[in-house]
């Protein structure tokens, strides 16, 4: 019996052209399985073309490729609670208003954009819904992820809206004394 297996058979398994298999525990040879006789057929022959492989491999490639790729927007919190902001150690501040706020950043509408990217600071009252407490202001690193001109003017000035997209990066808490 020198190279022959005695063969010890896995439980059939399903190829991902839905045929089922059993594979030998022992020297790994595939046989096709037949689920209504409940029998191993025969040996599954692995000599495919290299072109079929590549044909297969593209389609599997393809397939996993098509995975979605969306991801659900962070809740909104809608407020309108006044800012302070300006670009990240620089002088000027600005006065705007927080239109929402969310676990991924805050929509500001104010006088003045800034482009993509750009580093800023914000001081605001946080929300009793999120901070657990009134009263609670705090400086906010963050970094403007869109910035739109809104057809709206400021009242006072005539000048026109920005509305401002920041992500946040860092906050701490300013306990006034």
């Amino acid at each position: 019996m020198l190279g022959r297996c005695s063969h010890e058979f896995s439980w059939p398994r399903r190829a991902a052209d839905g045929q089922y298999y059993q594979v030998c525990l022992l020297c790994a040879v595939e046989y096709s399985y037949d689920w209504a006789t409940m029998r191993r057929t025969q040996r599954v022959d692995h000599s495919q073309s290299a072109s079929e492989a590549e044909a297969t491999s593209a389609r599997r490639s393809r397939s996993r490729a098509r995975k979605p790729t969306w991801v659900p927007r962070a809740r909104r919190l809608k407020v309108d609670t006044p800012v302070r902001y300006r670009v990240k150690n620089l002088g000027s501040w600005y006065e705007g208003t927080i239109a929402n706020l969310s676990q991924s950043g805050v929509l500001l509408i104010g006088p003045q954009g800034f482009p993509d990217n750009t580093l800023v600071e914000m001081v605001f009252e946080m929300p009793e819904e999120i901070s657990g407490q009134k009263n609670s202001t705090v400086l906010c690193q963050g970094r403007i992820t869109r910035t739109k001109a809104g057809p709206e003017k400021a009242a006072a000035e005539n000048a026109e809206v920005a509305r401002l997209a920041a992500s946040i990066l860092d906050y701490k808490f300013l306990h006034q004394s």
